[in-house]
Formats: C-alpha cells, sequence, structure tokens
C-alpha cells in the first residue's frame, strides 16, 4: 500500500488524527480523548481535537506520565506500519533523555501500594492499627 506522506511546510492534519497515525494511540477515539483531556499539546498550549497540526510543529505528547516532545516532520492521514509511522515526527533530543531516565526510576522504583489489593483484611488492619499508634 502507498502511504501519502506530505513534509511540505503548508501540509495539515487534525491533531488527533496526527497522533494516531503516527502510532501514539492505539485508536483514534483515544487520541481524541487524550487531546481533550489536555494530554497532547502544540507549543506548550492545549488544543482541542480539531486543531489542526503543521509540519514543523513542537508537538507535546504525554502517555502514562512520560512526555514526548515531537517535532512534525511529516503528515499522513491513514495509520501505517510503525516504519512509516516514525518518519512522522522526530523526537528532541532532551525529551529522549528525560524519558530514559523517567523509565530507569520505574524500574527501580516500586509502588508502595503494588501488593495490596482491595480491603485490608482484619489481620492488616491490627498492623496498621499498631504502626499508626492507633488502639
Amino acid at each position: 500500500m502507498n502511504y501519502q506522506i506530505s513534509t511540505e511546510t503548508g501540509a495539515k492534519l487534525r491533531i488527533d488524527k496526527w497522533v494516531w497515525a503516527a502510532r501514539f494511540f492505539k485508536t483514534r477515539s483515544l487520541a481524541a480523548d487524550a487531546v481533550e483531556k489536555g494530554h497532547v499539546r502544540i507549543g506548550g498550549a492545549n488544543v482541542k481535537p480539531a486543531k489542526e497540526v503543521r509540519v514543523g510543529d513542537l508537538v507535546e505528547i504525554e502517555i502514562e506520565r512520560i512526555v514526548w516532545q515531537v517535532e512534525v516532520l511529516g503528515i499522513c492521514d491513514v495509520r501505517g506500519p510503525a516504519s512509516v509511522a516514525q518518519t512522522l515526527y522526530a523526537e528532541t533530543e532532551e525529551s529522549r533523555v528525560k524519558r530514559q531516565v523517567e523509565q530507569e526510576r520505574r524500574k527501580t522504583f516500586r509502588e508502595p501500594a503494588a501488593a495490596l489489593h482491595g480491603r485490608p483484611t482484619k489481620r492488616d488492619r491490627r498492623t496498621i492499627d499498631k504502626l499508626s499508634g492507633g488502639g
């Protein structure tokens, strides 16, 4: 299949469609949701899903508290394979370093409540009360 990628400076596309085509989100609706909730910014400003992104724009995409800062290199309105999607943007060096630091931190950091599931048992409650100095 032939994927039409436009790299001209005047090329533009809806931001929700672009982040979907660039494979940051699995579905268009997830992409539109993320834009609506403010997880996608163009030039640092929150935008609506219909806002048009142009070649050369700086886009920030926040996925699970990891922020990608990418420059738009191409516009493609259909979702293609990952090899094609990666040609649509270039991640900034600063963003790449921050992302790697955050991923390393996540490998070593264990969420304190990760082992807890549901409500505490009677035994758990007694331990909590003993530690907190309660009766």
